[in-house]
């Protein structure tokens, strides 16, 4: 596993721009999908490019910083069980929970290093194309401040009842979609060593991560 992780280490560290850019303060919950990703991404933005300890890759303030502000908004259950696939029903509540953790772990320790590149970045947010009344829509934005403007595309759900509003459940930077990324790795890992496996292998390559 260590070698696939490597090898879209460089392209998905620029997803840590999406997760930071889906917090932030509480929102209407008859905002505009588009809306919701623009207000947001600014709002973030700005607060890393001011948070000194961010900028510097400081673990623990990242993950305080991504309870807090991320996962509200992130359909994170629906993400890992795409990304592990045909195994998620396969598992028990306890793996369920353990994969949850270690795959956030993951995408913690991986993207850390991308806020140190964060400067004088803007997002733009393109028009969005869906029907009124689409509860899952597709919205298309930019990061733009670098040698070339970085593809950053949400899918996103509308949630109903309380606190009701727009959820990420997957990320693409560049034609490249987080969860399907995952997923055949994930899936190799599990027909190779079962759902225990893949949490091992998960766990070992996060304590790698912890130790540099």
């Amino acid at each position: 596993m260590t070698s696939w992780i490597h090898r879209y280490q460089s392209l998905l560290r620029l997803l840590v721009c999406c997760c930071w850019a889906v917090s932030g303060l509480t929102y209407a919950a008859d905002e505009a999908a588009d809306a919701f990703i623009k207000r947001l991404s600014t709002e973030m933005l700005d607060l890393v490019k001011n948070d000194p300890a961010l900028k510097n890759g400081d673990i623990l303030r990242i993950n305080s910083m991504v309870d807090a502000r991320v996962m509200p908004h992130l359909n994170f259950q629906r993400m890992t069980a795409a990304a592990v696939g045909p195994g998620w029903r396969q598992a028990t509540p306890e793996q369920k929970a353990r994969l949850q953790e270690e795959f956030k772990l993951l995408l913690v320790r991986t993207y850390s290093g991308a806020l140190t590149q964060i400067k004088e970045h803007t997002i733009a947010v393109k028009a969005l194309r869906a029907a009124e009344g689409d509860v899952e829509v597709l919205v298309r934005s930019e990061i733009r401040g670098g040698a070339e403007p970085i593809q950053l595309d949400y899918r996103l759900e509308k949630t109903p009842g309380q606190g009701a509003g727009w959820k990420i459940f997957n990320l693409n930077v560049m034609g490249v979609w987080l969860v399907d990324t995952y997923r055949s790795q994930f899936a190799q890992e599990i027909n190779a060593k079962g759902v225990d496996g893949l949490i091992v292998t998960l766990a070992e390559r996060n304590k790698s991560n912890a130790r540099k």
